[in-house]
């Protein structure tokens, strides 16, 4: 094949699971019902949390963000694959390709950076209760939400820009359900040295400084709830963070175990199956492990929903 330009490639294929035409029916239907309940499932916590002022705090306020960007980083991939399993078709347009991969890049980027800004606010919660309210005020709140959108935007503006001046070979194929950044790098016919490197350094960079701040925030939490003299006020301690941490370790464990996937099996089917996990299922199970585990968004939840608790 001849490798072409930019100007003259006009869509990507996307390979997906599987070509089997018995198991799309069933696919579609999985994949459906996982999108509909993420949507409703976090835009039930953003409502629970708009409609009670008792929840206008800094942890809530950052949990209603993160629950809407759960909500745009799986419609950035789910429904495009529904109509091309509908449709019976597996191609993406490269201006679609390129859109695809900006937002997908964009939401999860701001998910790892509101997770850090959320075990942050539980450390000085936890650790310095009589100031939080002060340390934590709205504008700070504002603040830290504006950076992380504006990190988020420029990392995935500048991996876009790489890719565009790549030159892709014609009718490339992407072995993915959605247009995921290696794999599309993977496919072009250039070099991609530059491109690997901003991929590996945005990498380390993007996720160990996140990632580093929370386990520095839960040891300060650790060593602050060790140090409560009474059982009850350990409990009590330990519960403001629980569901954070919970969430915190899912999407951890779930991106490192796609990250070991894809560098031991030699199977694109397989990286892909394992991507699911944390594209969908983790933003899935997000609301269920807030509304299970907090008292105060059962009793928002339930008056929004004008049920008596």
């Amino acid at each position: 094949m001849e490798p072409g330009n930019d100007t003259r490639l006009s869509e990507f294929l996307l390979l997906g699971f599987s070509e089997d035409p018995a198991l799309q029916p069933i696919i579609f239907g999985l994949f459906l019902s996982m999108y509909l309940v993420t949507v409703a499932g976090n835009l039930l916590i953003v409502l629970a949390i708009l409609s009670d002022p008792h929840l206008h705090t800094p942890m809530y306020f950052f949990l209603s963000n993160l629950s809407l960007v759960d909500v745009c980083f799986t419609s950035t991939t789910i429904p495009m694959m529904l109509v091309n399993i509908q449709t019976h078709s597996q191609a993406i347009s490269y201006a679609g390709c390129i859109t695809q991969m900006y937002f997908f890049l964009l939401f999860g980027v701001l998910d790892d950076f509101l997770l850090a800004v959320m075990a942050y606010d539980r450390f000085v919660a936890i650790c310095h209760p009589l100031h939080h309210m002060a340390i934590m005020n709205p504008r700070l709140c504002v603040q830290l939400g504006l950076l992380c959108w504006i990190i988020s935007i420029l990392h995935a503006l500048l991996q876009s820009l790489l890719v565009l001046r790549l030159s892709f070979c014609a009718h490339p194929e992407i072995s993915h359900f959605f247009c995921e950044l290696n794999q599309v790098i993977q496919t072009a016919c250039s070099d991609t040295f530059l491109n690997d490197l901003v991929v590996y350094f945005a990498s380390a960079l993007l996720d160990g400084v996140p990632l580093a701040g929370i386990l520095y925030s839960y040891s300060r939490i650790v060593s602050s709830i060790c140090a409560i003299s009474s059982a009850q006020g350990k409990y009590k301690a330990f519960s403001t963070c629980a569901s954070h941490l919970s969430i915190v370790s899912l999407f951890y464990s779930t991106g490192i175990g796609v990250y070991i996937s894809s560098s031991v099996t030699q199977n694109p089917q397989a990286t892909a199956m394992a991507s699911v996990i944390y594209t969908v299922v983790t933003p899935m199970l997000n609301p269920f492990i807030y509304s299970l585990r907090n008292e105060d968004i059962k009793r928002a939840l339930k008056r929004s929903l004008e049920l008596k608790p």
